[in-house]
């Protein structure tokens, strides 16, 4: 069977005929994507569903991870968060850990491919260390919409050397940098473990054996801990709701190899529930397990998505795919995904008072939080499902190299 047949009840015959009709003219190609971490976030993520299915219909395509020590991934973790407008300094030392990682992996690593897909600042450096380059795409799935000047200004200097860069929103584009720069949304596979259908029995079933029940109304946010996800705001937003109404909250996150601040934020997180007036209707998890995220997603009466700062946040997509309304922050690329009070509620971050006022009024209303999973489902349907994103790498593939 072809590997795009399961996805035609889905997204029409059309759109199966373009795919298939742009592969013909990639077969003869070598592609290869590089980045940090082969588990944990979602770029890890997209390249998984990605990658093998791209070598299905025929395209060679390859994966590197970067390999670094762990102050490697302290001073990325700091690159990152100075893109979303923290103000960093780096010394010389921590940018002299950040080249050298690059140029060690570059001494053991081929990427004379056709063209070669680097994902985020971590692996941007290495650029500079292949002169006999092909084509060369940066993708950045960052907000990049206010970054730190002097955390830009030196990751530009590797930028200007690509052939082409691609973010997820038009307020990420920069005027400052030379290579040409296009949009692509990220999207969800919906047969990964993640988003594949899933029984009520099945998802009750999941829930216990973490020692959640359906018994009173869930609300959860599934996201890594990280600070730009705000999992301390969200137990304060539960708090208020918990006031009004009884329901109990899910806080579940999987650790990102590539994110050393992850524990530690965890700790945190673990210190507030244990001051928290309804800390027995908490459930503090962090694990990497797909089918539980399922099973949450679709139990959820209301999926919250709190974050400050956010690239894109494909797990609103997640969520309402599954029929759940999301109350998320109005950042990044989530007013994309989410039509306020069409299938949820877009509010501003630091407005805990709101996040529960629209999170109770969804809890009372049933029919509400019906019409809205309704919506929610078709829309990421007709926009953000993975077809459309391969239909996207191949647009840019084949400008790149045809």
């Amino acid at each position: 069977m072809n590997a795009l047949t399961k996805f035609k009840p889905l997204v029409g015959r059309e759109v199966i005929s373009r795919i298939l009709e742009k592969t013909d003219t990639l077969k003869d190609k070598h592609i290869v994507h590089v980045n940090s971490s082969f588990i944990g976030g979602g770029v890890a993520e997209l390249l998984n569903s990605l990658i093998p299915l791209m070598n299905q219909i025929g395209i060679k395509t390859g994966w590197r991870v970067l390999q670094g020590m762990p102050e490697f991934f302290g001073v990325t973790k700091q690159m990152h968060n100075a893109l979303q407008s923290e103000p960093v300094t780096f010394t010389k030392e921590q940018k002299k850990v950040y080249y050298q990682t690059n140029k060690n992996f570059s001494e053991f690593t081929h990427l004379d491919h056709d063209l070669v897909f680097v994902h985020d600042p971590q692996p941007a450096a290495l650029v500079d260390f292949y002169t006999q380059r092909k084509k060369w795409l940066f993708r950045c799935h960052v907000d990049l919409s206010n970054p730190h000047p002097q955390t830009w200004a030196y990751l530009r200097t590797f930028i200007n050397k690509y052939d082409h860069a691609i973010v997820s929103h038009s307020s990420y584009l920069r005027k400052d940098i030379i290579p040409p720069q296009s949009i692509i949304h990220p999207a969800i596979d919906p047969f990964t473990n993640k988003n594949k259908d899933m029984t009520e029995s099945e998802s009750v079933h999941t829930l216990k054996k973490y020692g959640i029940e359906n018994d009173k109304p869930i609300i959860s946010q599934i996201s890594r801990f990280d600070k730009w996800k705000d999992p301390l705001g969200v137990i304060n937003v539960f708090e208020h709701v918990r006031e009004k109404t009884d329901c109990q909250l899910v806080l579940l996150g999987n650790p990102a190899m590539d994110d050393p601040q992850g524990v530690a934020l965890f700790e945190d997180v673990q210190e507030q529930v244990r001051r928290a007036k309804h800390a027995k209707d908490i459930h503090l998890i962090m694990l990497q397990d797909n089918l539980l995220v399922n099973a949450l997603q679709r139990a959820s009466d209301v999926v919250l998505q709190k974050s400050k700062k956010e690239g894109f946040g494909l797990v609103v997509s997640e969520a309402l795919y599954k029929k759940t309304p999301v109350v998320a922050s109005n950042v990044g690329g989530i007013p994309l995904q989410l039509i306020s009070g069409a299938n949820g509620y877009l509010i501003e971050p630091s407005d805990d008072r709101s996040f529960a006022k629209h999170t109770i009024k969804l809890l009372k209303d049933e029919k509400l939080r019906a019409r809205m999973g309704e919506h929610g489902k078709d829309h990421v349907t007709k926009n953000f499902l993975i077809t459309r994103l391969l239909l996207d790498w191949l647009d840019a593939f084949c400008t790149q190299l045809n």
